[in-house]
């Protein structure tokens, strides 16, 4: 289990300098939808500009996550391997990008109908872009493996200028067109399997709301959520879930009208067209996730935290719990600990699944045109087809301790590494400074007994010029 466990640690905390830069971001655009949506025409300029600011940041995730791995994860934390997963992210992005694809293929996707339409949509490549986290991550491992294991290796003297840490780039590019060629074929397997799979529970009722969930969550860490949330809120196979609630009064006219189930923008029971309690409920189930189970769970990382850590701690978590609750954004709380702590990962995505499942068999609808988050809650409330949405505020309550309860029970039962509770290290993932010169110290040993190490790292301190010549280790 350590040997799985210690790399998904590794990579979790490499994570961090992505994560940070989240949930502000987040939270201008949750603002920024906000005024635009009902400050009037005078102060749309001001939301455009908090939307694009944001969008600065979570439109282009993927190249941030790239970035981030490749320099947390790199021996020395250096700037070379950042370099090299920037490199490595553009070049599979702009050879497998939607553009790229289509020009191999010689056709124009707008321009494209009917089956062939839906099988460029089945095919995925218009989710390859700078916001795909999957190859973000995947990239960003390259990259720092390409940085550890080249970035000392030196060329004949003709090439010598590339030499080093300059040649890592370079090999980032090459590794990275090779992976794109992979890629090429694989991705639209995979994208099509989900599609084929959102297809398949459409027809389950609550059941299939709550697989739906308990997938999107899941999916998450790879970004092929995208290819099921497609399926479910977009006009892919005629579910449209996002565009059917936010038009409320025509859906309920369409409905008034319909004769058949082809018509139906619901569900046709034979007779009539059922529209309420119906439209929305593959949105509704998140908001008691999002605006009160994540909180809890950010809550509970804070209170298992090392006391010495709870403060740094504290401030991740804060700005991480306020994002999830105004703009629905739970990606800053949710890779926090999803690659720490995979099993506290896997209970969030079955309380999801319960959450969407619960809404859907109960009816309780309500709608977002950003995400789940306050804004969108308070916004769609006005909505026709909203449906005994405040008993979405009472379930959330109960979900802000079911998760603040179930999270922190597991994190001391299971001693699970969640953010301020790893083993004590310096920041830059070494051991620390002063734990190395101490053993170094004549006279100092390990539990009492004598060190076989002492010694060495006597002599390394000495040769290096005494503990005051040392800046870092």
């Amino acid at each position: 289990m350590d040997k799985i466990m210690e790399p998904l640690q590794r990579l979790g905390k490499a994570l961090m300098g992505a994560v940070a830069v989240m949930p502000l971001a987040a939270l201008m655009m949750g603002i920024g939808y906000w005024i635009t949506s009902v400050g009037g025409e005078g102060a749309v300029i001001y939301g455009d500009l908090l939307l694009k600011t944001g969008a600065a940041v979570l439109d282009n995730l993927g190249v941030i996550f790239a970035i981030a791995i490749a320099y947390g994860l790199s021996r020395d934390n250096s700037g070379a391997a950042a370099l090299a997963g920037f490199v490595g992210f553009a070049t599979l992005v702009n050879l497998i990008g939607p553009e790229a694809v289509a020009g191999y293929r010689g056709i124009e996707p707008t321009e494209l109908t009917g089956d062939e339409a839906l099988r460029w949509a089945e095919s995925g490549w218009d989710a390859v872009g700078y916001g795909n986290v999957l190859f973000g991550i995947m990239i960003g491992i390259l990259a720092a493996w390409i940085y550890n294991r080249f970035y000392q290796t030196q060329l004949p003297d003709a090439f010598a200028f590339f030499s080093g840490r300059r040649l890592v780039p370079i090999l980032s590019s090459i590794f990275s067109a090779v992976v794109a060629g992979i890629m090429y074929i694989i991705w639209p397997l995979v994208y099509s399997a989900l599609f084929s799979f959102g297809a398949w529970i459409q027809g389950l009722g609550a059941v299939g709301a709550g697989l739906y969930g308990f997938a999107n969550r899941l999916l998450i860490p790879t970004g092929l959520h995208h290819a099921l949330n497609s399926v479910f809120w977009f006009d892919v196979m005629g579910i449209d879930d996002i565009r059917k609630f936010q038009e409320g009064p025509v859906t309920i006219d369409a409905a008034a009208a319909a004769t058949d189930a082809l018509s139906c923008p619901g569900v046709w029971d034979g007779t009539t067209c059922e529209v309420i309690g119906v439209v929305g409920q593959y949105q509704a189930g998140f908001f008691p996730i999002m605006m009160f189970g994540l909180p809890g769970a950010a809550l509970a990382i804070y209170l298992r935290a090392k006391t010495k850590r709870r403060k740094a701690v504290g401030a991740l978590m804060m700005a991480a719990a306020v994002a999830s609750f105004f703009t629905g954004v739970t990606e800053p709380l949710e890779f926090s600990f999803m690659f720490l702590a995979p099993l506290l990962y896997l209970v969030h995505a079955i309380l999801t699944g319960i959450s969407l499942a619960i809404a859907s068999a109960m009816g309780w609808t309500a709608g977002f045109g950003f995400s789940a988050g306050a804004v969108d809650f308070l916004l769609s409330s006005q909505n026709p087809l909203a449906n005994q949405w405040w008993m979405l505020l009472v379930m959330g309550v109960i979900y802000f301790f079911a998760y603040l309860g179930i999270f922190y029970a597991l994190i001391g039962l299971l001693n699970i590494k969640t953010p301020g509770r790893d083993d004590d290290e310096s920041e830059d993932g070494g051991a620390s400074f002063d734990a190395f010169t101490d053993i170094a110290r004549p006279g100092a040993s390990k539990g009492g007994a004598d060190n076989a190490n002492t010694h060495t790292a006597q002599q390394i301190i000495q040769g290096l010029g005494g503990k005051n010549n040392i800046d870092s280790i």
